[in-house]
């Protein structure tokens, strides 16, 4: 199989498989149904959608354009006469969706479905004879560059060498796996190279079997699903459709119910990549599986890996789950471009360990308070709902109790959550007035504000993010740096979603007898009260720290048909004008990361890191594919010091915390694990640097803004 270049998507809470499933009988007759969905379809969107597109001829094109290659993503399928063939609908679709024409969908299709079919000999009839290792040849693993081929010989051609790479994978695994039994026992009965390359090549043949059982269990329904989201899609990237099935996955990730190892996962093309850690989760406590990791491969304990890529999301979910206590091994594909074999011992994703949670450190005889917030939560299906809010305005009390000078608010990865709580939050931190703006379609902007004058905490505060810190933490962050209430540390920008989304069962449009699903829809901007929107633009943080995501395509801005930034007219608010020393402090902290190794270290990291990611070339002859490999090991041990960074501050448990930590073991190993990670986490000591120099004017000051 073939590799693609990374490109990492983050969707509001998950992105929906390229292949749903509710099951209808694969048919070219026209059903009803279908017809139904896409009129449903066209007038919600044209009608209810924040920023409604124009359904033309350029419409008609891109709509086109992203059916193929959700379809054919890595172009082993159709050949250059059926696009041909398939550009008379180019600037017709528009047309069909105003008439319920699917003739459109239909051929292309019947066509897929024929070249598939076709496909299942070309893998078989390759893999049963042995490559030749030794022949020079090159595979470019940039999609973007890949052509259709002309002829079945320039395909069959693209399956050779696509083959090829797979199995010439799994040999070099072979290979080095030989190698380390050998140094183990002397007595270890070494196989023959020709051995060990059949059973690549029968490897291989077992993944290419699966991955057609897979295609052959998929529906009429899944494919003409792909086509509806290309159509929904045309309109921002958080604009889709769920069938009935996917609906409901929806609402049990809604409802926050969490299993397995505690990461979210998201389907692109050919591929399971890492979307987000859930904060206390396995993955997250083990520490080597990051978002952007790329999973090939899935192993129950110590049993054959089972090759996932081309796998349907669902299955890829049900092979990496499990029961509590037992061991999965991920092959991942990183984001520097190794692979690498993570162990994880499943575990229940513990719901508490979302929550609002704080520890104590001391610097220069000083206390400060970190307080980390994992999403804007909140549950009005509990009967005693827990609320980010009330939890955080509790976690001040208690640390106020401490007597601590100041607080570190941690943002990082934050992917956002209720609205509500954002405002309530930031109410704890300013006297009451305008935090965010919110607007409708062709309506005003509506400014929402805090309304309690009280403020919770009145101190030095710093507030750390990263490029992953989105929606609800972009508004938080960008209420406190417009009222110049905190010291914003982190990425250079944060993830940048200034939108909100809205679902919206689509069976109220229609008297059919079955369930057709639901439209998940942009519906709002979010607007500072700066004026400027959230929107690609994020929230630009006041000290940038490096990071390996820095040189990234990893924001709202690298998604396609992202709403673009604008502004409002800027509300009416007062600066919280309390510190003394504001702006010396920023400069200090630029002057210290500049000059600091690590810091140093970490941005050429990304810069090799991101080097590496364009590097697309792949050699299938076995000793450059290792030159290729081993040279990658070499320069990346040029970052291993970062491994070894520590701090020589303290981490520990708020008091009212430490009896709970004695008496309740898990509690404990948790805590533990969490204080040893913020012990080795440079950006929470940069921003601890930063909070202990903030220094407040002797009295409270409002200046008019």
């Amino acid at each position: 199989m073939m590799i693609r270049k990374l490109k990492i998507f983050l969707p509001l809470l998950f992105l929906v498989s390229l292949f749903t499933s509710y099951q209808t009988n694969a048919s070219t007759d026209t059903d009803p149904k279908d017809k139904v969905l896409i009129t449903i379809l066209k007038y919600v969107l044209t009608q209810g959608h924040y920023e409604p597109k124009e359904i033309d001829d350029a419409f008609s094109e891109n709509v086109f354009n992203s059916f193929i290659e959700n379809l054919d993503p890595s172009k082993r399928y159709f050949l250059q006469s059926d696009i041909d063939e398939f550009s008379a609908y180019k600037h017709q679709i528009d047309d069909q969706i105003n008439n319920e024409d699917l003739s459109f969908f239909y051929l292309v299709y019947e066509r897929l479905m024929e070249r598939t079919k076709e496909s299942k000999s070309y893998y078989k009839d390759i893999l049963a004879t042995k490559f030749d290792f030794n022949k020079k040849e090159t595979l470019d693993a940039d999609i973007d560059k890949l052509s259709f081929a002309k002829n079945k010989n320039e395909l069959l051609n693209a399956w050779y060498k696509q083959l090829k790479f797979s199995t010439l994978s799994r040999l070099y695994d072979k290979l080095n796996d030989q190698d380390d039994k050998k140094k183990e026992d002397e007595n270890y009965v070494v196989k023959s190279f020709d051995e060990l390359e059949k059973e690549a090549r029968e490897s291989t043949l077992e993944s290419m079997n699966d991955l057609y059982e897979r295609i052959d269990e998929l529906t009429y329904s899944d494919w003409f699903s792909t086509y509806i989201n290309c159509i929904a899609e045309e309109f921002d990237p958080h604009t889709s459709y769920f069938d009935p099935t996917v609906k409901k996955r929806f609402d049990i990730s809604m409802a926050g119910k969490l299993e397995g190892i505690g990461a979210r996962l998201q389907k692109k093309n050919d591929y399971t990549s890492v979307s987000e850690l859930i904060s206390g989760g396995p993955a997250w406590k083990q520490g080597e599986l990051e978002v952007g990791d790329l999973i090939l491969k899935v192993a129950q304990g110590n049993n054959e890996p089972l090759d996932i890529v081309g796998m349907r999301l669902d299955d890829a979910i049900e092979y990496i789950k499990g029961e509590k206590g037992t061991e999965v091994k991920l092959t991942v594909k990183k984001i520097d471009g190794t692979t690498k074999v993570i162990s994880i011992i499943r575990d229940v994703v513990e719901i508490e360990e979302t929550f609002v949670k704080s520890s104590v450190v001391k610097k220069d005889g000083k206390t400060f308070g970190v307080i980390n917030l994992p999403k804007f939560y909140i549950d009005f299906g509990e009967e005693s709902y827990r609320n980010s809010a009330t939890d955080m305005a509790r976690e001040i009390e208690r640390l106020k109790k401490e007597n601590v000078d100041g607080l570190v608010i941690d943002l990082r990865n934050n992917g956002g959550g209720s609205l509500e709580t954002a405002i309530e939050i930031s109410g704890l931190f300013i006297n009451k007035g305008p935090v965010v703006q919110v607007k409708y379609r062709d309506r005003e902007p509506d400014v929402r504000k805090d309304e309690d004058p009280k403020i919770q905490w009145d101190g030095p505060l710093v507030i750390l993010v990263n490029e992953l810190s989105a929606s609800a933490s972009e508004i938080f962050a960008a209420a406190m740096q417009d009222y110049k209430r905190a010291v914003i540390i982190g990425g250079k920008q944060t993830y940048g979603k200034g939108t909100v989304q809205s679902v919206l069962d689509i069976n109220r449009y229609h008297n059919l007898k079955e369930d057709i699903g639901a439209l998940k829809m942009t519906i709002q901007k979010f607007y500072r009260i700066n004026g400027g929107s959230t929107q690609l633009e994020g929230v630009h943080s006041d000290i940038m720290l490096p990071s390996r995501y820095s040189y990234m395509e990893i924001g709202e801005r690298d998604l396609p048909n992202a709403l673009k930034f604008d502004k409002v007219k800027q509300a009416s608010y007062n600066l919280w004008n309390n510190y003394d020393n504001f702006d010396q402090v920023i400069n200090n902290s630029k002057k210290r990361v500049a000059s600091n190794k690590y810091f140093k270290l970490i941005d050429n990291n990304a810069k090799w890191l991101k080097s590496a990611q364009d590097d697309t070339l792949i050699h299938l002859d076995l000793e450059d594919y290792k030159k290729d490999i081993e040279t990658n090991k070499t320069q990346s041990l040029q970052f291993k010091d970062l491994k070894d960074f520590t701090t020589n501050l303290t981490y520990a448990s708020p008091l009212y915390e430490q009896d709970l930590v004695k008496s309740d073991v898990d509690l404990a190993d948790k805590r533990t694990a969490w204080h040893a990670s913020l012990k080795k986490d440079i950006y929470v000591e940069e921003a601890i640097n930063v909070l202990s120099e903030l220094k407040l004017k002797p009295a409270y000051h409002l200046v008019k803004n």
